[in-house]
């Protein structure tokens, strides 16, 4: 019970260190235990606004305010279906099940072989698995089998939305992804019924980049 309420503790003063979030993101991020995500050796700081390294590639898991931009700019809904590209250790994708609760569904996609595994391992421990999947594979040419998808989030650097992605876009669905190269990118959002290019462009972000099966670059 101890260990309980002192991560919960910790979740809140990290979420109130966040400033003005929408209050579904912010119960969200109070409700899922993000020190299950990280190595087992940094989770003293796991309720921290850092991103901090994964065990596999170079591989992180996002600082808590990108990541709560990154859900309030796909203004999830229960319902919705997702797909998350780059899911890395799944805690956005948890985050979303949580927000899309009851029947939403979440598809997540990762290149690095190690990654899909422990995430399924983890949203099976937190009560997910009947409606969080994911797919070992390269993000820009591979989704999951649940789609046309309401929400795509890219969680990685990518010069350029995939064709794929536009091709898997339920019809007033929405994009939120990271764009620019490796050095920098802007959040950008699209949205499919706006046929001119992104509906919104947010601020610079420095996410690992997209990694391709057969190319490095993003």
């Amino acid at each position: 019970m101890t260990r309980e309420l002192d991560w919960r503790t910790r979740a809140g003063r990290m979420v109130s260190s966040l400033g003005t979030l929408d209050p579904r993101v912010a119960q969200a991020m109070r409700e899922v235990p993000r020190h299950e995500f990280v190595p087992v050796a940094l989770a003293s700081a796991a309720y921290e606004d850092t991103p901090l390294p994964l065990p596999a590639g170079d591989a992180t898991i996002s600082a808590p305010h990108m990541v709560a931009l990154q859900l309030e700019w796909a203004e999830l809904a229960p319902g919705l279906r997702v797909l998350e590209v780059g899911s890395g250790c799944g805690y956005l994708a948890a985050l979303v099940a949580q927000l899309t609760a009851p029947e939403g569904t979440v598809d997540g996609v990762e290149l690095v072989p190690a990654l899909p595994h422990e995430a399924r391992r983890r949203v099976e421990r937190l009560g997910f698995a009947d409606r969080v999947r994911f797919i070992e594979g390269d993000g820009s040419d591979r989704v999951g089998e649940r789609g046309p998808y309401d929400r795509i989030i890219v969680s990685c650097a990518t010069r350029q939305l995939f064709p794929l992605w536009l091709r898997h876009l339920a019809p007033h669905g929405t994009v939120v992804a990271p764009v620019g190269d490796a050095w920098g990118q802007e959040l950008v959002r699209y949205r499919e019924d706006d046929p001119l290019g992104p509906l919104d462009r947010g601020p610079r972000c420095a996410f690992v980049p997209l990694r391709r099966a057969l190319s490095p670059d993003i």
